[in-house]
């Protein structure tokens, strides 16, 4: 296998267990008869920051371990990555998302015919904001990724002990979750948020009701500009 396709697969599996784990924990949260039900937000932003955590453990052994289009997107604006990976990237991503997500519904398979919830269902897949206002849910999105990828451009300009730095970036996740979740549940991430309402929307559920096409702009869309102001942000503050 190439460099390069070690790369791009390394981005699929990182994305699948990031996703696996980050919306396990939202179907232990969410489902009925789940040990963890009604836990809440707590138990789900840090299960969110270990999944990136873990997840960008395994993916950072071959490389760069980005798990988001944002970042991806981001890091080749930068000059950090070489733009003939950025498409692959992707597609890699979003992949990951939709086999993670189809491994979560196999984990808790008994769990979907007990639910009636449709939103709570929904939820365990992908992101919908609290109050629907697709203009400021799309200013969450964008202020919480540009606190994402700025955080992680600062860490890559500081220095780590080894295999330290993954803390850190799980540390960020926790914080942006705790401090700015609360809004629209903070994809801050276009896979992260597609690939699993793909699998929402394919996956055979009794209780599942649609997959809210009409929000799934937002997730997908704020990211990029938050990642690419970002970029622009942290060029400022490096000068």
């Amino acid at each position: 296998m190439s460099a390069d396709m070690t790369q791009i697969f390394s981005e699929f599996i990182g994305t699948a267990i990031l996703i696996l784990l980050g919306d396990g924990v939202c179907a232990a949260v969410n489902l009925n008869k789940s040990k963890a039900q009604n836990s809440g937000w707590i138990v789900i932003a840090f299960g969110w920051a270990l999944a990136v955590t873990i997840a960008v453990y395994v993916a950072g052994i071959n490389g760069p371990a980005h798990l988001n289009p944002a970042v991806t997107i981001a890091m080749a604006v930068n000059g950090s990555l070489k733009a003939s990976l950025v498409l692959p990237f992707i597609v890699a991503q979003v992949l990951g998302g939709i086999v993670g997500a189809v491994l979560v519904w196999l984990a808790y398979l008994p769990h979907w015919n007990e639910t009636t919830d449709k939103g709570a269902i929904l939820g365990t897949f992908s992101t919908g904001p609290a109050i629907r206002n697709y203009p400021a849910n799309f200013i969450s999105e964008v202020i919480g990724t540009m606190v994402l990828v700025v955080g992680l451009l600062a860490f890559g300009a500081n220095k780590f002990a080894d295999g330290t730095n993954v803390f850190a970036v799980g540390g960020l996740i926790l914080a942006i979750g705790l401090s700015l979740g609360g809004a629209t549940g903070y994809a801050i991430n276009p896979a992260r948020d597609l690939g699993p309402r793909i699998a929402h929307f394919i996956l055979p559920m009794k209780n599942k009701g649609d997959s809210d096409w009409a929000y799934s702009w937002v997730p997908v869309v704020a990211p990029i500009v938050g990642g690419l102001l970002a970029v622009g942000l942290f060029t400022f503050i490096k000068k």
